[in-house]
């Protein structure tokens, strides 16, 4: 049997997925977007599981997409399969927030995959990019669109025109990244932030999660209505007469998820 492109395991309701085709800088293959799609739905379905973390290893977070197999695809092909569509649409599927732990190398559609995640936390060796232009195509994981939300138009067109790459230290003074760490201290942070998220209410995690993602794609005036309905309805949950009890009577919060 061949060996997994990604490794799976968990930390207290935590799940962890580690992008795993070393000796392909951990590219994105046909094969490793089925594998990492399957585990985050796993997750996602989880009840055990409040929060994702998705890394690659302390030298590669994930070097692009798989030139080999691009090598081979036609237009007719690419357009009829909706490469790299799946991805996208994968992620944006996943109700848990999905941190992601950038060390090494993010660049192409490894950079369009971190950007996918809803936090980024990174090593103090991440490098940052969107190298395309030098291969004669351009970003199409949503290198376009999300970069600019994440750094502004000047500098996204700066990366995406000319292929520079950008360090930890000028990703997190973007914008691009929540934290920098230690190499060898990221992973534990990002699992501390996770399970910290993990200690609130699960129904209204989702809700706020669902509420950012919608502050990229509406505008302000859309934006405040979504915002306002989810928050009308969070009168409705068990937890949120029991997040308003606690405080009153100066205890902890007992969720149920409801």
């Amino acid at each position: 049997m061949s060996e997994s492109t990604i490794l799976v395991e968990r930390a207290e309701k935590v799940g962890i997925i580690r992008l795993n085709r070393p000796k392909a800088l951990n590219a994105l293959s046909a094969t490793l977007i089925e594998e990492l799609l399957k585990a985050l739905k796993a997750f996602d379905q989880d009840a055990g599981i409040a929060a994702i973390i998705l890394t690659g290893t302390e030298r590669v977070f994930c070097a692009g997409a798989d030139i080999k197999e691009q090598k081979e695809l036609s237009f007719v092909r690419a357009y009829n399969t909706d490469y790299l569509k799946n991805l996208n649409d994968g992620l944006f599927a996943v109700h848990k927030p999905v941190i992601g732990v950038v060390n090494g190398y993010a660049l192409g559609g490894g950079c369009e995959l971190a950007m996918m995640c809803d936090i980024l936390y990174a090593g103090e060796n991440a490098v940052f990019g969107q190298p395309e232009i030098k291969l004669g195509t351009i970003p199409g994981a949503g290198g376009t669109q999300r970069l600019i939300r994440a750094i502004g138009k000047s500098k996204a067109m700066h990366m995406i025109l000319t292929g520079e790459t950008i360090n930890a230290a000028e990703a997190e003074a973007s914008g691009l990244v929540a934290k920098i760490l230690p190499v060898d201290k990221v992973l534990g942070a990002a699992i501390e932030t996770a399970q910290k998220i993990a200690s609130f209410s699960a129904p209204v995690v989702a809700m706020a999660k669902e509420a950012v993602n919608e502050a990229e794609e509406l505008g302000l005036k859309s934006g405040l209505h979504f915002e306002s309905r989810l928050y009308h309805s969070c009168f409705g949950l068990t937890d949120h007469a029991e997040g308003f009890g606690a405080f009153l009577a100066k205890r902890d919060p007992q969720w149920v998820n409801e």
